[in-house]
């Protein structure tokens, strides 16, 4: 009688298990896609079927020593041991990769990407973590139960496993186990690769499957995790030769004095945490959360189309007052570039006679802006501890805007003039903490954010109000910008080409700017070069953006998940893996843009090769400590 084929117990109880572990990131992806739906307006079944191809990959790659394990064979102790061990393992992989990709459920909304390895570099820095992490699980309890529920799903799917799957004489048939480990083991290679191509799949292999925008619901946390692992630092491009690259885009330039304001002007730049133009009614908001700010803006030489250059705060620091934009996974503090030489507004002020300073009213540490400060030159740090008044302390993430906000004006006068100083607000920044005797006064919102602006504008005024007593304030340059745009549950401020819209403006209390709104693209790389213009600085700097004054094209650069966008004229070019993917036509409000490229074959390349010559300076420049005129 012909035995009957059957798949040996190892195997069958490993493949079992294996597919318990994707059944649930399968859950965990579909919740993703709940929680954030208006930021995928155009998923499709598609893209939650790419995405079970990407779980597949991270599986192979992260339970490899497990199936090894597994497929040994063994007796009596032997086999006890290497249970123990798989099982060990097994449980360890599964609750990090389940823990990983629910954390994101929500940490996606403030970074618009899955997590990749800096964010351990990020929440290590300072106490951050320490002070976030009650507020996270007050706030985020729903997460917690879902996870509880996976992990007890998880138990006792294993458990079924176990018993369905016996261990009695399974390597008694020593020969068909020895064939499937001789099969199966380069089978989960290849998948660990994501297939036979010349190299493994990686990060910005995502893009190529949808569009950029659907990246990370296609993407897992523990794949992006692990690919970014000992990948922070940039790869060497050469598009151009550099003759090329220096007619294409040079960032070495030359300020010239635009004599507009006196010679020994104060420069103060106001950095507005998560202050979106969703909320701000000069910006074209339906709502308004911040009348002062508008006030502001309508006194103001304002930017109707202004950009950040990043998502986090700590992308926005070096863009704002270094003109250096992270153009990579790792955000340029945290990044291996961090100690460069650089140039910024403090360095180059200080040699025309300013005294400088940096104020944060968080804890010392925090996202490494105190270290950050000193390697661009300021002279001074104030921090949550130089306050020394902890009855104003939010016991999150430092000292109310209310408090420290007026300390700093008054903190100023202290300054040697000219000065140039640098505020950071902080408290419209999750957990969106409104102290009690304020919640009278600010405006709330559909959105639990819309609060904590109106709280942030409220402080803001106070600052100026300080200001307004001070001796300085009437010769001083005021630079107004958000750092980034904040989580939002409007589908419209999801889009790639709004979710860096923030606002920015120059204000000079005796009006020597004029009041004007230009509809030009302006980003905060070009920052510094204004100011130093408008400061009658005239230098030799180095620089990613251009000052307002420059004839040349006005763009705006960020990068996302392996995607590089491009803000010029009326579109915006996306770039991922060395080609231009789309071209979106962006001066209209519609909620999808035209996709252009096929029409302005022109417009893209021009495009692509300005940009082409951006990346490969930033890559080079950076690999090579060349961010300066040195």
């Amino acid at each position: 009688m012909k035995q009957k084929l059957s798949i040996p117990a190892p195997v069958s109880r490993l493949l079992w298990r294996l597919s318990i572990v994707l059944a649930l990131l399968t859950v965990i992806r579909i919740l993703f896609f709940a929680f954030n739906r208006s930021s995928f307006q155009h998923a499709s079944a598609y893209d939650l079927l790419v995405g079970f191809w990407f779980d597949i990959i991270t599986v192979s790659l992260f339970f490899f020593p497990f199936i090894l394990l597994s497929l040994i064979p063994g007796r009596n102790k032997v086999a006890v041991w290497r249970d123990r061990i798989a099982n060990f393992y097994y449980h360890i992989a599964s609750i990090l990769l389940y823990a990983l990709n629910l954390m994101d459920i929500e940490y996606f909304k403030y970074t618009s990407k899955r997590s990749t390895f800096d964010l351990f570099t990020i929440l290590g820095a300072g106490s951050d973590f320490k002070q976030l992490v009650f507020s996270f699980i007050t706030d985020f309890w729903v997460l917690i139960l879902i996870f509880i529920g996976v992990l007890i799903v998880h138990f006792q799917l294993h458990h079924y496993t176990l018993r369905q799957h016996k261990r009695e004489n399974e390597y008694a048939r020593w020969k068909p186990v020895l064939l499937s480990y001789l099969i199966l083991i380069p089978c989960f290679v290849v998948l660990g690769r994501g297939g036979f191509q010349l190299k493994p799949v990686g990060i910005i292999e995502a893009a190529q499957y949808s569009s950029p925008e659907n990246s990370a619901l296609i993407l897992n946390t523990g794949f992006t995790m692990l690919k970014s692992y000992g990948k922070e630092r940039l790869e060497l491009k050469q598009y151009f030769n550099e003759e090329q690259e220096r007619r294409i885009f040079d960032p070495i330039q030359h300020s010239t004095a635009r004599k507009i304001l006196p010679d020994g002007t104060n420069l103060v730049v106001i950095i507005l945490e998560s202050f979106g133009n969703e909320f701000i009614g000069a910006c074209g908001a339906d709502e308004s959360y911040t009348p002062f700010l508008d006030s502001l803006i309508n006194e103001s030489l304002f930017f109707e189309y202004a950009y950040a250059n990043g998502k986090k705060s700590i992308e926005a620091v070096p863009a704002i007052v270094a003109a250096v934009p992270s153009l990579m996974d790792n955000p340029y503090i945290s990044s291996p570039y961090a100690n460069n030489k650089i140039e910024s507004l403090a360095s180059i002020l200080k040699k025309h006679g300013y005294s400088t300073a940096f104020y944060h009213g968080a804890t010392n540490g925090s996202m490494r802006f105190d270290s950050f400060a000193a390697q661009a030159g300021y002279d001074k740090y104030y921090g949550r501890f130089e306050y020394k008044n902890d009855a104003h302390f939010d016991r999150t993430w430092g000292i109310l805007d209310e408090y420290f906000n007026p300390w700093s004006a008054r903190k100023m006068s202290e300054l040697k003039q000219p000065f140039h100083g640098t505020l950071f607000t902080l408290s419209s920044h999750h957990p969106y903490y409104v102290p009690p005797h304020m919640n009278g006064r600010v405006k709330h919102g559909p959105q639990q954010i819309c609060a904590s602006i109106s709280y942030g504008d409220i402080s803001l005024r106070r600052f100026f109000e300080e200001a307004r007593k001070q001796p300085w304030y009437n010769n001083t340059l005021f630079v107004l910008c958000a750092d980034h745009t904040p989580s939002t549950s409007t589908p419209h401020f999801n889009e790639r080409h709004m979710m860096y819209r923030v606002p920015i403006l120059f204000y000079h209390p005796g009006g020597k700017l004029g009041k004007k709104k230009e509809k030009m693209v302006f980003q905060h790389l070009d920052i510094m070069p204004t100011a130093l213009e408008l400061l009658n600085i005239e230098e030799k700097i180095y620089s990613f953006g251009k000052s307002y004054f420059d004839k040349g094209p006005r763009e705006a650069i960020a990068y996302l998940e392996g995607t590089h966008y491009y803000f010029r004229d009326k579109y915006m070019l996306t770039f991922t893996d060395d080609k231009a993917r789309n071209l979106l036509e962006i001066s209209t409000q519609k909620k999808s843009p035209v996709d252009s490229m096929k029409y302005q074959r022109q417009t893209v390349h021009l495009y692509e090769t300005r940009l082409k010559g951006i990346i490969q300076r930033y890559n080079r420049d950076l690999m090579r400590n060349q961010t300066t005129t040195q």
